[in-house]
């Protein structure tokens, strides 16, 4: 059952005690911290009532523009000088480690262990992932890609994203991710680099969000290691238990090492990347899809309050889901899980959603996004122009040395904004392809 909150300022019904009253009263579009007033309103319990919809329609991104226009006509969003604005790029080739400008936020150290916790994987209809035994290393050892970052303060008064890059944060044969070698043996334990790319949308503040980027990496790399002992070599129960164990973790050190307010919270989009496979997890409504040939794919799906298997698990909790603004738990948080904000617990929780795809030839990039990019564009638009600068730039003969990659998250950003995007707005956009460029230049 979803409530309807009919403009008031009413308490709400069985909301529990250790919710602050500033959570409790302030319509959830405004933060704790803001300076706006509310005006005083008195009402009667009959003002919240049952919606008539028992499941919330999901308000669709805003319709098509032509794509020229709107971005010559961008109003400007900070330059990269501003320290609140990030944008960077990189490229690893097939004879050297990495090269090209490497984000700041690129970090690449891993350190110790600790224990897991099982997740089923998402069976919604919505999300078309296929689940394979064996593939074959499309990737080539996987160093033939390149990355581009963005991330802009936009609308906000303060930034509370951070994204992570780090490649090659593990190395693991491919039998450990699925897939045979480029060479086709089955039995080959051929050594080649694994790569992290994750975004994290905070709310409440950036704590949880740059706690997310300066440990995540290296906790799913302990957590892996963990589960290799534990599991064996069913290699995605590894990984679906390594990612689920190190969500959990992650949360936990947040309390353990006082972070962050326990009302700080953070989505969670990440994606591991080998020559063969791509694991995708998620917590929140941070995104992630794939551009393959003319299907733009999505690996996640948003974990929203009024999502019907979302609704029921909250609700056999004994916690409510309220229309203010957009489904909310408690009328406070418009996503169902993320890391942090312990107070809503065991309503919000830090479980991810994992799932895997095998990479084939056909991949054109990977695209991860906070929802400053899909409240405003669609995946099928976001795809489109994606693999339209791509393309065009695989054809030519520049030599240009900004990343094809680089450009396709900035014009997105332009996009997003000249579109009104009131969120903070981060991108990372992967080259999938990047390496037939290199080929072709050679000759």
């Amino acid at each position: 059952m979803i409530y309807t909150i009919k403009g008031c300022v009413c308490e709400r019904p069985n909301v529990p005690s250790h919710v602050s009253p500033s959570h409790r009263y302030l319509p959830p579009v405004l933060s704790p911290r803001s300076q706006l007033s509310l005006p005083s309103v008195s009402c009667t319990p009959h003002c919240m009532e049952p919606s008539e919809d028992k499941q919330l329609q999901r308000i669709d991104s805003l319709p098509s523009a032509d794509l020229a226009s709107s971005s010559s006509n961008a109003s400007p969003i900070l330059t990269t000088e501003d320290s609140r604005s990030t944008s960077s790029s990189g490229d690893i080739s097939s004879t050297s480690g990495s090269s090209g400008e490497i984000p700041t936020t690129i970090l690449t150290e891993t350190t110790a262990l600790i224990v897991p916790k099982d997740v089923d994987l998402p069976t919604e209809e919505e999300l078309p992932v296929a689940v394979t035994v064996r593939q074959k290393c499309v990737g080539r050892n996987n160093k033939g890609l390149s990355w581009g970052v963005k991330s802009v303060i936009g609308r906000r008064k303060e930034m509370e994203d951070a994204v992570a890059v780090i490649p090659g944060f593990m190395s693991r044969s491919c039998e450990d991710v699925g897939g045979c070698t480029a060479r086709g043996s089955r039995t080959s334990v051929e050594v080649s680099p694994v790569h992290f790319f994750g975004v994290y949308d905070g709310h409440g503040g950036s704590q949880v969000a740059e706690f997310c980027k300066e440990r995540m990496h290296q906790v799913i790399a302990e957590q892996w290691v963990n589960e290799t002992v534990d599991h064996g070599y069913e290699w995605q129960s590894m990984w679906k238990a390594a990612l689920s164990s190190g969500f959990e973790r992650l949360d936990n050190e947040l309390s353990t090492d006082a972070v962050a307010p326990e009302m700080v919270g953070s989505t969670a989009v990440v994606v591991i990347l080998s020559g063969c496979q791509i694991i995708a997890s998620n917590c929140g409504d941070s995104r992630a899809v794939l551009c393959r040939g003319a299907q733009t794919i999505p690996l996640t799906i948003d974990q929203k309050p009024d999502r019907p298997d979302e609704l029921m698990r909250i609700e056999g909790e004994g916690g409510k889901v309220i229309n203010w603004n957009g489904a909310r738990v408690f009328g406070v948080l418009a996503m169902s899980r993320a890391i942090g904000d312990r107070y809503l617990r065991p309503w919000i929780i830090p479980v991810p959603e994992v799932t895997f795809m095998a990479r084939t030839e056909e991949d054109e990039c990977l695209i991860l996004a906070s929802d400053g990019l899909w409240d405003v564009m669609s995946k099928e638009e976001v795809g489109e122009l994606a693999c339209r600068i791509l393309r065009r730039w695989r054809r030519s003969s520049t030599t240009d040395d900004k990343l094809p990659a680089q450009a396709v998250a900035d014009y997105l950003t332009e996009i997003a904004y000249s579109r009104n995007s009131s969120d903070n707005i981060s991108i990372i956009v992967v080259d999938l392809k990047s390496r037939k460029k290199r080929k072709h230049l050679k000759q």
